[in-house]
């Protein structure tokens, strides 16, 4: 594959359970390059001005206890802790926004892999692109997650309920999209199939052999 065409940015969406925060790190590291996770509402922060914490409490990956408001506005009904990412939006969308326009800067300067956020619909289909789903049946992610997360079954199964909701419903809200809509994506597979460490190979393995448009 020629350098015009090879993959530069690599985005990973994934239910709760399927290892997308394990996977996406060493797919970044096997590939050399950045994994943009945290760093993505620093920079926000950094744009707008504002407290870290601030731009951290309305991030899509981050943990918080505002995130009921988008739920609520997507359309689910509210879980029964108050935990999940944040889904609510400044009036302005300043916060939204400023979230792509760091995600599309990352993609035009030093590439990355980027975990959630809806990448794979801010940056559609570039060419240097790989749009990567990950996602098994509601049991079997249940099941890796008490694993991995060292948690007990209850408290894995509120997580898997509040999150799957609360990611589905940023999508609907901001992109009017289904996060389960395989059109978003190049490469979708059912990660609790394979060891985490297969599914790295496997998104490895795509990211080389690149992307047909």
């Amino acid at each position: 594959m020629s350098d015009e065409h090879a993959i530069r940015v690599i985005t990973i969406s994934a239910s709760y359970g399927a290892g997308g925060s394990i996977v996406g790190p060493q797919v970044a590291e096997r590939l050399g390059l950045p994994f943009l996770d945290r760093a993505i509402p620093n920079r926000v922060a950094e744009s707008l001005s504002v407290p870290v914490e601030d731009a951290l409490s309305r991030d899509e990956r981050v943990q918080s206890r505002f995130w009921a408001g988008l739920a609520l506005a997507g359309g689910v009904g509210l879980p029964g802790e108050m935990t999940g990412p944040l889904l609510v939006a400044e009036p302005d969308g300043r916060f939204q926004e400023q979230t792509e326009a760091v995600i599309r800067q990352a993609a035009e300067t030093t590439g990355g892999v980027i975990l959630g956020r809806a990448g794979a619909v801010v940056l559609g289909a570039r060419p240097d692109t790989l749009r990567v789903r990950l996602d098994g049946p509601k049991d079997r992610r249940l099941a890796q997650a008490v694993l991995l997360g060292d948690i007990d079954q209850a408290t894995a199964q509120q997580r898997q309920r509040d999150l799957d909701r609360a990611w589905a419903a940023y999508w609907r809200r901001f992109y009017r999209a289904d996060v389960a809509d395989v059109s978003h994506y190049d490469l979708v597979f059912d990660a609790t199939a394979f060891t985490l460490e297969s599914c790295v190979e496997l998104i490895v393995a795509a990211a080389r052999a690149g992307v047909q448009r």
